[in-house]
């Protein structure tokens, strides 16, 4: 049985539709103590957590010029036994900025939602396949 909740299941809809192409209205999905954590950022020298809505805004801003058409494909959900807690997989592309770089990656994202706002949001992605001078140049941006 799907426990998953009415405001998880909009939340993920609407997260992947707006984080490549509208980074603000991407971010009132969010409380404004959210925290978002890539655990494999650090390999590539980006930061593995960042909390609050100010630090994700700082981080994120950028996304549409580096990640230009990011598209979602083969969304998967794995809902949890908490229905505020949900899990997806996903494969992105993209062309990554400078240098138009394609840009293939599968993410598994875990998504945890409180009062209709995203409170935790975690993705999981390969380092090895993302482009190392790419993401350098884009941490260093974020700094």
């Amino acid at each position: 049985m799907d426990r998953t909740s009415p405001d998880l299941a909009r939340l993920m809809d609407a997260h992947l539709a707006l984080i490549a192409t509208d980074v603000e209205r991407w971010l009132t999905l969010f409380a404004d103590d959210a925290v978002v954590e890539f655990p494999y950022a650090s390999s590539l020298g980006g930061p593995a957590r960042l909390e609050g809505i100010e630090a994700i805004r700082a981080y994120f801003a950028p996304i549409t010029k580096h990640f230009q058409g990011l598209t979602f494909t083969n969304v998967q959900r794995s809902p949890s036994v908490d229905p505020t807690t949900g899990w997806m997989e996903v494969h992105g592309s993209a062309t990554l900025q400078p240098g138009n770089i394609p840009y293939e990656q599968d993410y598994v994202m875990r998504m945890q939602v409180r009062d209709g706002r995203i409170v935790h949001y975690r993705e999981y992605w390969n380092p090895l396949a993302a482009p190392r001078g790419t993401f350098e140049s884009f941490a260093k941006e974020q700094a």
